[in-house]
């Protein structure tokens, strides 16, 4: 069974189904404040006052600046082993600085004369991604201590699925359903200041529950190292250019992510809902009522890598988010989206819901399996060379999903800006046009199925399928063995 720990093989580091949900609300902690994120080309270009194109520059230039911090973060990670442990301490030095810089960026850089305005907003947002990137890799390299065992791995793939689609979900419906009529629009400072206060006190939460998640697995036993000794600037030189997987995981997940930052761009969402449908209550509405048919086909995902391992299942839900996908743009073409409705039963409705859902729980699948996959790649650099780089793994993962992803808010951008939007972005209740109608179309459709298709291509030289995972496993255990009988025969 999917949830199932009963004769657990205890050759494994195994872990509880609640350590493994609780610690997952740590990606569920970024995942908040990744949401509020989203709003902030409004927020900038709204409140603060600057054009689309200088907006879109100043983000993407953020962005990249949050990619090349990050492996000097990991590197700090895979150094750091105290009594606190290894992961824990960054989870509340990260979530707090996120916190406080969110606070100063959406109230302080506002209130601010508006010669310094931009300076403060820099400022607060690089801060911003320290700690962003601080709580986030442990979202990435923790899993190597949670669990190895292939069974329950996967299970990260299901609750990060679950709290990412409900942060997404549960900040679109708070946004459009109360916060833009209370406040009227993207314009009022004083929304974006309730929606950074209500951010903050969820991700503190959710990171106390993580922090008890780990607090068992987070200690010297569990970490997977073979040779004790610190680690270099030239031990990361060996581990890129040796480690194979891990390159290629990171260059498919990063198309992957370019793709997700095109599609799920705020501004885009705008053009969707609120001018081709014009129903943008639906934008927030959507996300919670397709949540469970959506977490089913999430459910399948998982159970689908427990059995055929996490390689074969990205590459499953892949090529059905891209059969999907293909669907979804034929009803865009050729549909009548004012048509569609929660509460409107006739043909377009039926048929654009469906197709979301499916959509969208291969999406989950294929975007949030790439996790545990890093844990795998981990595990295989342990076995290559005897190193135990979590925070490596994860800091590279970041740092390209960082600076390539970052080109998806120039890329959107860019393309309204070609279509005339240029001082100030789509707006809810906009007339449709043509353009509008194509430039949502290439940004929600078209990019993602070349992003994935690119993907796929690249993850055929992703070598750690099932069996190459089983045979690691038993390699670590081997020496997991050998080492306990050496200290024991010291002991004595």
């Amino acid at each position: 069974m999917l949830f199932s720990t009963k004769k657990m093989d205890e050759r494994y580091n195994n872990a509880s189904v609640m350590q493994i949900a609780l610690f997952s609300l740590n990606t569920a902690a970024t995942t908040m404040f990744l949401a509020l994120m989203e709003y902030t080309s409004y927020f900038v270009n709204g409140v603060l006052g600057f054009a689309v194109m200088f907006t879109s520059v100043i983000l993407t230039g953020l962005r990249i600046f949050d990619g090349v911090i990050d492996p000097f973060i990991g590197f700090i990670v895979d150094r750091t082993e105290g009594k606190f442990g290894k992961f824990r301490p960054f989870m509340v030095i990260g979530n707090v600085m996120m916190a406080s810089s969110s606070f100063v960026l959406f109230y302080a850089s506002s209130s601010a004369p508006k010669v310094l305005r931009l300076l403060i907003f820099i400022l607060s947002y690089m801060t911003f991604v320290v700690g962003y990137t601080f709580q986030m890799i442990v979202a990435k390299s923790g899993q190597t201590v949670m669990t190895n065992n292939p069974k329950l791995r996967p299970l990260a793939t299901y609750f990060d699925s679950l709290f990412i689609t409900s942060c997404f979900g549960g900040t679109s419906l708070y946004v459009s359903a109360y916060l833009i009529p209370k406040y009227g629009g993207y314009t009022n400072k004083a929304l974006y200041t309730e929606f950074a206060l209500f951010v903050i006190s969820i991700s503190a939460v959710c990171t106390v529950l993580a922090l008890i998640g780990i607090w068992k697995k987070d200690r010297k036993e569990y970490y997977e190292a073979v040779e004790e000794r610190k680690i270099t600037i030239k031990d990361y030189m060996d581990v890129l250019a040796h480690n194979k997987p891990i390159r290629m995981l990171v260059t498919a997940a990063s198309i992957n992510k370019f793709a997700q930052m095109v599609y799920g761009n705020i501004t885009v969402g705008v053009m969707l809902f609120g001018i081709m449908m014009q129903n943008y209550k639906m934008y927030g509405q959507i996300g919670l009522i397709t949540a469970i048919p959506n977490l089913i086909v999430v459910t399948i995902g998982v159970a689908v890598a427990q059995r055929v391992g996490q390689k074969k299942a990205f590459t499953i839900f892949t090529w059905l988010a891209v059969v999907f996908q293909i669907v979804m743009t034929a009803v865009l073409l050729f549909g009548n989206l004012t048509e569609i409705g929660l509460t409107r039963f006739n043909g377009i409705s039926f048929l654009f819901f469906l197709v979301y859902i499916l959509l969208n729980g291969s999406k989950s699948v294929s975007n949030n399996i790439v996790v545990p996959m890093i844990a795998d790649c981990s595990d295989y650099e342990v076995f290559r060379s005897g190193m135990y780089v979590p925070g490596l793994m994860g800091a590279l993962f970041s740092f390209v999903d960082q600076v390539i992803s970052a080109l998806g808010t120039a890329f959107v951008g860019a393309a309204v800006a070609l279509i005339g939007f240029r001082k100030i972005l789509p707006q809810v209740g906009d007339p449709m046009s043509v353009k509008i109608k194509m430039v949502t179309i290439l940004c929600y459709c078209a990019v993602p199925i070349i992003a994935w298709l690119i993907s796929l291509f690249t993850m055929r030289y992703y070598e750690l399928d099932q069996k190459a995972m089983a045979q690691i496993n038993e390699d670590r255990h081997k020496k997991h063995s050998h080492r306990k009988t050496l200290h024991s025969r010291k002991s004595y």
